[in-house]
């Protein structure tokens, strides 16, 4: 890692399956990676503070060059705590310039370059996803209105894949779905951690939304 700036990187609600492979990778390029979950720890991170979303500080994320969000939930009465986490990071961020970082959901990508229609919307998308969908959406919506804090927004592709292998090849959209040379919007969790830790390490994204797909 010579030559190579070292970030701190604090990984909120890190037990989860995606947050757990972007801890991996950050570690694997010798990146010094603190976890926050309200359960015991079930990461790599050897740096590790138990407490819930809500209950962090500003005191607890002081002195992290970036911040990223594993937060997910599929009970339909929780679906408003998207917003309601992603808002309180970027409230404990704003004003600095620590980078917030959000695992998205790929719902809401438009799906043409008209940016009339999202892809929630959409005929064949599964009614019984649409409420996440949506709700992710919203989550989006209130980090735009947001011109305080250093967020970015990251969508994977249509078909996240859990068990996929890490190619480590990947291509970055923006907000239209994007598909791989095979006419596919596809990306394994693995290739989705390796794409968060790129976008990590070039610290140059603000107030943006990108997708990750597979190439």
């Amino acid at each position: 890692m010579m030559g190579v700036y070292i970030m701190k990187i604090a990984v909120v609600a890190s037990n989860g399956q995606v947050s757990q492979l972007i801890i991996k990778e950050l570690l694997s390029r010798g990146h010094e990676v603190t976890g926050f979950a309200r359960s015991a720890n079930r990461s790599a991170a050897q740096n590790f503070v138990q407490k819930d979303i809500l209950a962090l500080t500003k005191e607890d994320l002081t002195g992290f060059d970036a911040v990223v969000s594993g937060f997910g939930v599929l009970d339909p009465a929780l679906m408003d705590n998207f917003t309601k986490t992603s808002q309180h990071l970027a409230d404990l961020v704003a004003g600095t310039d620590t980078r917030l970082y959000i695992v998205g959901g790929a719902g809401s990508l438009y799906v043409d370059a008209t940016h009339k229609v999202q892809l929630f919307d959409t005929p064949d998308f599964p009614a019984e996803l649409a409420p996440l969908a949506r709700a992710h959406g919203a989550a989006l919506d209130a980090l735009r209105a947001r011109k305080d804090a250093h967020w970015v927004y990251v969508s994977p592709a249509a078909d996240f894949v859990e068990d996929g292998a890490r190619t480590g090849k990947y291509k970055c959209g923006g907000e239209e779905l994007t598909l791989s040379g095979a006419g596919e919007s596809v990306i394994s969790y693995a290739d989705y951690a390796v794409g968060m830790a790129d976008l990590i390490e070039k610290n140059d994204l603000s107030g943006v939304r990108v997708s990750l797909v597979e190439t």
